[in-house]
């Protein structure tokens, strides 16, 4: 079995503390210092990422772990959870795993080896390992998409509501064939979207099929142009389009605009405000995702499981329409 920080201690005869106080340079008496060496070398010890920081800030550093900072939604996320992490005296690590559980997986690890107060996570596959956070008494707060089975506070906006709300905004403008272009429907979000705007099709345009108005997709850009293009290419294509997120707006709304079809001779209805500027804004139902809502409200919950809130695990769904919250000061 490897030697251990306490077998180093007990052969050198000083404390635990003491040997991580060698082990990271910090100040310690020659003699001390070289009793630990002399330890470290007669048992073979290689101290872990977690023994070489030993308590380490280890009270004043969240993890933030999301699938794409590029993403606005995500990057208004994060700057929610900095502003009341860093009010209340934390320090925050941004992750970006650019939706690969194999990038979470490694940032997961992290957190754990370098004791972090807590983790806000974004995930970015169905089966995250949590157990270590779990057995370590380290709070996980889960954002934007839950998982089965997880015993962790969960922070996620209306998605169903909202996308009833943003198709029904275009039926409200005249459109009568609203198509829907949403994600992959392995997704936990992608479903649910498509549902609101399910109902909302159904009821203003029953001598439809649904199934034909619909695609699913990649949340990127280009998912969002190609799905829109096989949209139009029906026998009666829509006259208006819900994409679900930002993202697949901005593809949607370019493949509109170079096929001659910008809005409003097309309808468009998008969650969240498109990165840059691409069309008036007039000319678009935008429908508020607000990334830093959910970010203030994910960072009040871990901030309350770390000061010692040990209540079950909570899932808080928040009106994609409420107030902004407060600003931070500046600092």
């Amino acid at each position: 079995m490897a030697a251990t920080i306490y077998d180093v201690a007990a052969l050198a005869g000083v404390s635990p503390a003491t040997v991580s106080r060698v082990l990271n340079g910090s100040a310690v008496s020659p003699e001390r210092t070289e009793k630990v060496r002399a330890a470290v070398d007669a048992l073979d010890f290689r101290p872990s990422r977690t023994a070489r920081t030993l308590r380490s800030r280890s009270s004043e550093v969240i993890a933030l772990i999301i699938p794409d900072v590029e993403n606005s939604f995500f990057t208004g996320l994060a700057r929610g959870v900095e502003d009341r992490a860093v009010s209340a005296g934390y320090s925050v690590v941004l992750c970006n795993t650019d939706e690969r559980p194999d990038k979470e997986a490694r940032y997961l690890d992290i957190a754990i080896d370098h004791q972090m107060a807590g983790v806000v996570l974004a995930p970015a596959g169905p089966d995250p390992d949590l157990s270590a956070f779990a057995a370590r008494g380290v709070a996980v707060v889960l954002v934007d998409r839950p998982l089965v089975g997880a015993a962790a506070d969960l922070v996620v906006l209306d998605d169903e509501e909202a996308s009833a709300r943003a198709t029904a905004a275009l039926y409200d403008r005249g459109y009568r064939r609203v198509g829907c272009v949403t994600g992959l429907a392995a997704s936990f979000t992608a479903p649910l979207r498509a549902a609101g705007w399910r109902r909302i099709f159904e009821e203003r345009s029953p001598h439809l099929d649904a199934e034909a108005y619909l695609r699913f997709t990649d949340y990127r850009p280009g998912g969002g142009a190609a799905a829109v293009a096989d949209l139009l290419s029906l026998p009666e294509p829509p006259d208006a389009v819900f994409a679900v997120n930002n993202l697949l707006g901005v593809g949607v709304l370019s493949q509109l605009v170079d096929g001659g079809h910008r809005p409003p001779s097309i309808g468009l209805a998008v969650l969240g405000d498109l990165p840059y500027p691409l069309w008036e804004a007039d000319d678009v139902v935008v429908q508020p995702w607000p990334g830093r809502l959910v970010g203030v409200s994910a960072a009040d919950a871990l901030l309350a499981r770390i000061r010692g809130d040990r209540s079950p695990p909570r899932t808080l769904v928040l009106r994609s329409d409420a107030p902004a919250p407060a600003a931070a000061a500046t600092r």
